[in-house]
């Protein structure tokens, strides 16, 4: 019973562990660039592209998609910050989220530039002409635990961003409310699976609902976007799956050289019954009942202890982990009770088919020879 408990206790740990990561880097690049994200066209070949406008007539067609959460309007653009005697090349992201000239910036820049959040920090925009702007740090985000730290992450580490206002920068390009360079699609949770296939209908109903003097976006989805995330999480799912069937295996051995064990001990009573009438089926039936037992108990103490791990983790972030290489600074954990379920009834079978071997045992008694040692 304690062997199955441990099996079941790093099972369902598995499985939370390998579910809050796949959530956790999901969530944070939807609220990051969206799961899908509509574009210019000809943004990197274009030093002047065309904007989207907010109010084009394919916009509302696309938000009736099924599954389409929210649209967010995005300003992305280049610009060179300064501090002092320090620059450093950076992205500017322009969303409603920031208000004034108050920005964001990564803690990998402020430590380059020296500066923290209540500083004023100088940006230069390249285009016909050099235009400045005096900006104030609101927040310097990936210094600690929890704190955005897939920002930088997601984004790459050669890649700065600087979370600004979207009014300013918009004032900035001398673009409309309605101007913007990309909008940035969020799926709701059950449909984040579905990306790609809903990313391809985006762009067939912008195309179809366009008016021959609107812009018509390049569309894409970020599970394209971030291949190698999406890669790296179905590899932690497949180990999970190695892990689940590893330890059933394990389990299962145990309960058998446990059930082998009690026939042994139990072999005139056995050979007995059989003399009775009884059949081997239903004494195979009554040890196989009592394994079972054994096992449902070991998968509920294993299931409470790993369910009580769980709960003190999110709670806590007690484990922590190195973000340059997990891109959190924690062991993230959900607990997805159908996937725990069906983790446990499929254990539990794999577990009793695994015990009809040593149930073959009973068939190769031979009750005469029994009773007569008796």
């Amino acid at each position: 019973m304690v062997s199955i408990a441990v099996s079941y206790l790093v099972m369902i740990l598995a499985v939370a562990i390998s579910s809050g990561y796949r959530e956790e880097l999901r969530t944070a690049i939807s609220t990051l660039v969206g799961d899908i994200r509509l574009e210019q066209p000809g943004r990197e070949y274009t030093s002047d592209p065309a904007p989207l406008r907010t109010d084009a007539a394919w916009l509302e067609q696309v938000r009736s998609i099924r599954g389409i959460s929210t649209v967010t309007p995005a300003v992305y653009q280049a610009g060179i910050v300064r501090s002092g005697e320090e620059i450093a090349g950076v992205m500017f992201k322009a969303t409603a989220d920031y208000d004034s000239l108050r920005i964001a910036i990564p803690a990998v820049l402020a430590d380059r530039l020296q500066v923290g959040e209540g500083d004023p920090l100088t940006a230069y925009f390249v285009g016909e002409k050099v235009k400045a702007r005096k900006f104030t740090i609101a927040k310097v985000y990936g210094r600690g635990p929890g704190d955005d730290l897939h920002k930088t992450m997601l984004m790459g580490e050669s890649t700065l961003v600087v979370y600004a206002p979207l009014a300013a920068m918009q004032r900035l390009l001398g673009w409309t409310q309605e101007e913007v360079s990309a909008l940035e699609i969020a799926l709701a949770p059950a449909f984040r699976d579905q990306s790609l296939e809903l990313a391809e209908e985006v762009a067939f109903v912008s195309h179809a609902y366009a008016a021959e003097d609107e812009t018509v976006p390049v569309v894409s989805a970020s599970r394209r976007r971030f291949a190698q995330v999406y890669s790296w999480l179905d590899l932690v799912d497949f180990n999970v799956l190695i892990l689940l069937v590893l330890m059933t295996v394990v389990a299962g051995f145990n309960m058998i050289s446990g059930l082998l064990i009690l026939l042994f001990r139990h072999t005139s009573t056995i050979g007995t019954l059989k003399s009775m009438g009884m059949t081997d089926r239903a004494l195979s039936r009554v040890f196989l009942q009592v394994s079972s037992r054994q096992v449902l108990k070991g998968m509920a103490i294993g299931n409470a202890v790993a369910l009580l791990l769980c709960a003190i983790q999110a709670k806590t972030h007690l484990i922590p982990l190195n973000p340059e290489n997990y891109m959190l600074s924690y062991v993230p954990v959900r607990i997805d009770l159908p996937m725990m379920l069906a983790a446990d009834v499929l254990s539990w079978l794999g577990i009793m088919l695994l015990l009809l071997i040593p149930c073959l045992f009973i068939a190769r008694v031979d009750p005469a020879r029994t009773v007569r040692a008796q």
